[in-house]
């Protein structure tokens, strides 16, 4: 495994890579992470991939777009959403891991779910990375099982139930509040054996639209430099409810805080529309 590297002066950026089963993958250059929801029910976009033929096409779109890490989800976390077990993801997924990293073997695949058992059917079918957005909190085993697999293990922040994701809490210092959580967190996943951590501070997770714009505006002060950024602000209500738009059309919005982010040293955009969060990315290292 590979350790994150030690904070290094603001003038001197960390840099940061990550170890996928075995394959080193540097993040000085961020990286596109391209959704794959295999639901019926997501917000966006629902029913439109929930099979492993139309997750399959859909995959070798967001390549072909430019993501480099595919994000697999087989549980809307949408407010309101279904709730599925354990084994109602997995049989959602079925040979849908395996059948991509079959096709495009390049792949990185993300699978987005906060199952220990899901992450250990991922992990045999060949998972790259884990995204949790329950920062362990949702099962009591994720964490032992992120340490067993040594896969690279996204944490993000969120409310401390399932119950509660979506509550509204108007935070001090939201800065300082996510901080708090990811000093904890991170500590506990260290003592365990997980250092390839990456952050996510859960934009459309609990926070009202002042706060996640405060977040945007200070992303650099995010996790200290000590581990590389994921941030997931494609069509969130924070960006289009202000505006009256719908989640589908706010693009040019989002390509603009995506810049923002990228100038601060986010390292992972999460996003649904890859090709144009390919295009911003590009913009960016052409200003570099």
């Amino acid at each position: 495994m590979f350790s994150n590297p030690k904070t290094l002066p603001h003038s001197n950026p960390p840099t940061h890579s990550i170890n996928c089963n075995g394959r080193l993958v540097q993040l000085d250059t961020p990286k596109i992470m391209g959704i794959l929801n295999m639901t019926p029910d997501s917000f966006s976009d629902g029913g439109k991939f929930n099979n492993e033929k139309s997750a399959l096409r859909h995959a070798e779109k967001l390549l072909k777009d430019g993501a480099e890490i595919l994000d697999i989800g087989p549980q809307s976390t949408r407010p309101n959403a279904e709730f599925l077990s354990a084994e109602e993801e997995i049989s959602r997924i079925g040979n849908t891991i395996s059948l991509i990293k079959k096709e495009f073997p390049a792949a990185l695949i993300s699978l987005d779910t906060f199952y220990a058992e899901t992450v250990k059917f991922g992990f045999n079918e060949g998972i790259d990375l884990i995204n949790d957005i329950s920062g362990g909190q949702y099962d009591t085993e994720m964490f032992n099982t992120a340490a067993e697999t040594k896969l690279p293990y996204i944490l993000m922040h969120v409310n401390p139930s399932y119950e509660t994701m979506h509550d509204k809490i108007k935070f001090e210092d939201i800065t300082l509040e996510v901080n708090q959580y990811f000093s904890k967190k991170t500590k506990e996943l260290l003592e365990k054996g997980v250092n390839d951590i990456i952050l996510d501070p859960g934009f459309g997770f609990g926070k009202t639209v002042e706060d996640q714009m405060k977040m945007i505006h200070e992303v650099e002060y995010l996790g200290f430099g000590k581990f590389p950024l994921l941030i997931g602000i494609s069509r969130k209500s924070f960006i289009y409810r202000p505006l009256g738009k719908s989640p589908l059309d706010i693009n040019e919005e989002t390509q603009k805080l995506h810049m923002k982010v990228l100038e601060q040293g986010a390292k992972i955009l999460r996003v649904h529309d890859v090709a144009e969060a390919k295009e911003t990315l590009n913009h960016f290292l052409r200003k570099k």
